[in-house]
């Protein structure tokens, strides 16, 4: 099942929701926490669809960010402070949206709507490094850091030298896991991080490049990436593009592997 280049764009009409969702959301956590009315400041896109990888079936993640001066009053609280942090930015969205579905879950807050778009909020608070250190409420509770904007960056630099190539896999990656192997497991980040590491130096043709000679498939260059690297995909894992965090892939290897298969034939 080859790739095409413009495959699996969101729609406008997608779009539009999500932008009025994201604003509407970005509001009212900025009103509760920052005493402030606007929409868009505090909060970045995260995830699948801030690395613009997202089809129109992917979860909306959304970065919150808020005061320092939270961090400090919640850290000193005994208990479960990240899940008193995820109830009250749960109790700040549920007053914009009093009949939708609202529940903190772990790390973050999700927010599903009617139509079957699903929001996650991460509140996150910013480091000097560029990171952000978010709520981990299981197991009694701690805090966990990430760095979103690094792989962001190291994602659009690389689809940029590939001529889009880099996106558009992962798009058409996304796809086929939601249309043939709906019940199974397979993370975005997953995704984006095995095509970042697995797509070398293919790109699709620039304007005026004459196409390569290479007897070798792009589709079966990167299952023989999943098989040639099979036990430290298993046991190892990924890092991140940008950010180097460790990617879990165990509970993604099967239907990894089912996917490029299907990409291969």
């Amino acid at each position: 099942m080859r790739l095409r280049r413009y495959d699996n764009v969101i729609p406008n009409d997608i779009r539009d929701k999500v932008s009025l969702r994201y604003k509407k959301i970005t509001k009212v956590i900025n009103r509760e926490f920052w005493n402030s009315e606007s929409e868009i400041s505090n909060s970045i896109f995260v995830g699948s669809y801030g690395r613009n990888t997202a089809i129109s079936t992917s979860d909306i993640d959304i970065l919150a960010v808020l005061p320092s001066a939270e961090f400090d009053r919640y850290n000193s609280l005994s208990g479960n402070a990240q899940s008193r942090l995820l109830q009250s930015v749960r109790k700040a969205i549920k007053v914009t949206y009093p009949n939708s579905d609202i529940r903190a879950d772990g790390q973050i807050v999700k927010v599903n709507f009617s139509d079957g778009i699903q929001f996650e909020v991460l509140p996150a608070f910013k480091q000097w490094d560029g990171s952000y250190i978010y709520p981990n409420s299981n197991m009694g509770g701690n805090w966990l850091s990430t760095n979103p904007e690094a792989e962001q960056n190291a994602i659009r630099e690389k689809n940029s030298s590939s001529n889009g190539l880099l996106v558009a896999t992962c798009r058409h990656m996304r796809y086929i896991r939601d249309h043939y192997f709906k019940s199974y497991t397979l993370s975005g980040i997953v995704i984006d991080s095995f095509v970042y590491h697995a797509i070398g130096g293919w790109h699709f043709t620039k304007q005026g490049e004459e196409k390569s000679a290479s007897s070798m498939i792009y589709e079966e260059v990167l299952l023989n990436y999943y098989n040639d690297n099979s036990f430290n995909l298993q046991w190892g894992g990924l890092k991140a593009p940008g950010s180097y965090d460790d990617v879990s892939v165990a509970k993604s290897y099967e239907c990894l592997g089912k996917v490029l298969r299907l990409m291969a034939e």
